[in-house]
């Protein structure tokens, strides 16, 4: 058997259990939250509207990242995802400072380029020397990307420092690329033990997750190499003996985007979309642990080609109480004295879950919250795709921390385009809900 047909296996087991334990459950301890009866946090800023057509570059906004500026906090800069309209950079008014294109299709038939997700890794040695990167998932071409961060460049602060030269993630060529079965979700992480800096990226319409060790390459050049990759389950053994695979279209399995890294003990929580959340060793060995479920979890559907929708069935009762799917949007929020929480976007409802951070706490759940319209010009957070948090000094602006989460329906909308954005929260109205 092989190492993932191994993982794979232990994986199942372990999530029939957690669903056996669900059923054995009394009804009132299994009761589902009320998304209304949570606390609201509200936004200070919001960055300037996207629009998913042609007119507005086919821009989507998706995942953002926190880069703190050390020598000048009050400078920082938040960096974000727009899909095909490439990647955003904000400052802390959440203005627009630069904006960098996705690159061109390969060919006249081949996809374009289509950045997903984004994170970042501080002091990567190049060979130009010591860099902080923002590295995204580009999605159309099935590779990851680089972008030095330089707060004073002439022309902006990102610049592509990506090796030509490097490889797909997952396809073998172009063909299979152009299938979009390609890079997706996104989290890096620095080795303590080692000093080495690894991606994990998940896959489109799979459930494959895999380590990439990044690499310095030629003239400032980054690149990288596949270590592993994992397949988590994408069938489940549900407590009444049946088998279930959550509802998609015909061939799609149920894929992770959302994603993080604890880098205190290298463990990586993956948001499963129809799943749940997953919590495993981020070098993806040993056996992952499913520590949540959504709550249709265990629901049957059924595909209707001509709406490409699912019908769902009667529910079960084997998902869980906190989040609906899709769950995204996975980040870290540490804390001085080495508590904190895992943030998740429950997409379903409109609402974030936070979990113990701490192993010992089994990564209890402690409490929720919602992203709430401050007026008709500033609205909250819909169908959040992606989160990003830093509970660290970001001068007079936000000298408690940021949350800056990404707003799937930005209000007051545009007639019939798509509008999206992402929000920028001061983090000390997150620590008040969460009874910090």
């Amino acid at each position: 058997m092989t190492r993932s047909a191994i993982v794979r296996s232990a994986a199942l087991a372990v999530t029939t259990a957690l669903a056996a334990v669900a059923l054995a459950a009394p009804a009132e301890a299994r009761h589902r939250l009320d998304a209304d009866t949570l606390p609201a946090v509200t936004p200070r800023a919001e960055t300037p509207v996207l629009h998913d057509d042609d007119e507005g570059g086919n821009a989507d906004a998706d995942d953002p990242a926190i880069w703190r500026n050390a020598a000048a906090p009050g400078r920082s800069l938040v960096v974000a995802t727009a899909k095909e309209g490439g990647l955003g950079v904000y400052d802390l008014d959440a203005r627009l400072v630069q904006s960098i294109a996705a690159p061109p299709a390969a060919g006249e038939d081949d996809a374009p380029g289509r950045f997903n997700n984004v994170d970042l890794v501080h002091g990567l040695r190049l060979s130009s020397g010591k860099a902080d990167l923002a590295v995204t998932s580009d999605r159309g071409h099935d590779r990851l990307r680089f972008y030095r961060i330089d707060r004073d460049r002439v022309g902006g602060p990102l610049s592509d420092v990506t090796d030509p030269a490097a490889p797909p993630v997952f396809s073998q060529d172009q063909a299979e690329i152009n299938d979009q079965r390609t890079a997706y979700g996104l989290a890096t992480w620095t080795d303590r033990a080692t000093g080495k800096s690894y991606a994990l990226v998940s896959r489109r319409e799979r459930t494959s997750i895999a380590l990439l060790e990044l690499l310095p390459a030629a003239d400032g050049k980054v690149t990288y190499r596949k270590v592993r990759t994992l397949d988590l389950p994408s069938s489940f053994w549900l407590p009444d003996g049946t088998s279930w695979s959550p509802c998609g279209e015909p061939g799609e399995l149920p894929q992770v985007e959302g994603m993080v890294v604890d880098p205190a003990n290298g463990m990586l929580y993956a948001g499963q979309e129809d799943i749940g959340v997953w919590r495993m060793r981020a070098d993806l060995t040993g056996t992952p642990k499913l520590i949540d479920k959504v709550r249709e979890y265990g629901v049957p559907g059924t595909y209707d080609e001509e709406t490409e929708e699912c019908t769902p069935g009667a529910d079960p009762g084997f998902g869980g109480t906190k989040i609906s799917a899709d769950v995204e949007g996975l980040t870290l929020l540490t804390e001085p004295d080495g508590d904190g929480y895992v943030l998740a976007s429950s997409q379903g409802d409109n609402t974030f879950a936070a979990y113990d951070r701490e192993l010992e706490d089994a990564n209890e759940y402690e409490g929720g919250f919602r992203v709430t319209a401050v007026n008709d010009a500033l609205d909250g957070s819909e169908e959040c795709d992606g989160a990003a948090v830093l509970n660290a000094p970001l001068g007079s602006q936000y000298p408690n921390g940021l949350l800056v989460v990404q707003d799937g329906h930005d209000a007051p909308g545009d007639g019939d385009r798509d509008a999206t954005n992402f929000k920028f929260v001061d983090l000390a109205e997150v620590m008040d809900v969460l009874g910090d």
